[in-house]
């Protein structure tokens, strides 16, 4: 019995993840090519150019994408990524992870899709909140988002 409910499950989770994966991915920005950031002493991704496209982790198609090697460190380099940043005028910034949304096809996981995390950045003096999609399963130049600064 147990090994029908766990057959029937994988059905389930099947026709879910390949009903609402399109086969095409729309990410715009992703690059196998790009550099592993370099990390400071404080295990933060040392940045060194800012975006120029306003749509630059603002936007699903445009995520910023930090990969991971494994899933026991998934979040690892998206908090090395958010820990580096700043607000815009060199404001600490908080942030905390609101959702998973978009899903997209990769090879880079088993499932042969991922998701986008929406994450919430905070700081004080902030008069609108900001957004910031991350794909953790892809490679891409990793740049400060525009209204954003570097943490000193």
């Amino acid at each position: 019995m147990k090994k029908i409910i766990k057959f029937s499950f994988s059905i389930v989770l099947l026709t879910f993840f390949t009903s609402c994966i399109s086969t095409k991915s729309t990410l715009k920005n992703v690059d196998d090519n790009a550099p592993i950031p370099s990390l400071s002493k404080e295990n933060t991704f040392i940045l060194t150019a800012y975006s120029k496209d306003k749509k630059y982790g603002y936007d699903p198609d445009y995520p910023i994408n930090v990969f991971y090697k494994n899933s026991k460190d998934e979040n690892l380099n998206a908090e090395r990524f958010l820990k580096a940043l700043a607000g815009p005028n060199g404001e600490k910034i908080t942030f905390n992870k609101l959702e998973s949304c978009c899903p997209f096809p990769t090879k880079k996981n088993e499932m042969g899709g991922g998701f986008l995390d929406i994450y919430e950045l905070r700081w004080e003096g902030q008069i609108n909140t900001i957004k910031l999609y991350l794909n953790i399963y892809e490679k891409g130049y990793l740049l400060v988002p525009i209204g954003l600064s570097l943490k000193k």
